[in-house]
């Protein structure tokens, strides 16, 4: 699929690391660094501006190496990228850490992945068809 993208940023575009890839790393584009105190969030511009197909969105997702050793992740998990959206993509970070943290520019804050979706068509009804798990929900299906 092409996706049209104008680069503002100082950094080559987004790529698949490897052919397996469904991320591509999303790299912050700032002048100065932005630094962040445990339980503050910030937006991170990243200068990249995008058209979608219709019937595509991009997902802005956590980077689980940036999660699981630093405590940042990306706020609204998954974020979605419209495909009628044509400003600048940002990625909403925030430090769940106790400690702050610096982003630097160009410093890979985050991965975008593109999905096509469907949207749904509600057809009102009654009654819904029955099954096993009924109504249960919220851990209705045990933890082992």
């Amino acid at each position: 699929m092409k996706v049209k993208i104008i680069n503002k940023s100082s950094h080559a575009l987004p790529h698949y690391e490897t052919i397996a890839s469904a991320g591509m790393d999303l790299r912050a584009n700032i002048s100065e660094p932005i630094t962040m105190g445990p339980l503050e969030r910030a937006i991170v511009p990243t200068g990249l501006f995008i058209e979608l197909p219709i019937g595509v969105e991009a997902q802005v997702r956590p980077r689980s190496g940036l999660a699981a050793k630093k405590g940042i992740t990306v706020l609204n998990a998954p974020g979605t990228i419209d495909a009628d959206y044509r400003g600048e993509v940002g990625v909403i970070l925030v430090n769940l850490s106790n400690e702050s943290f610096t982003v630097e520019n160009g410093e890979r804050i985050a991965q975008m992945v593109i999905a096509q979706h469907e949207q749904a068509v509600w057809k009102e009804v009654i009654e819904l068809s029955s099954t096993e798990r009924g109504t249960g929900g919220f851990g209705s299906t045990g933890t082992k």
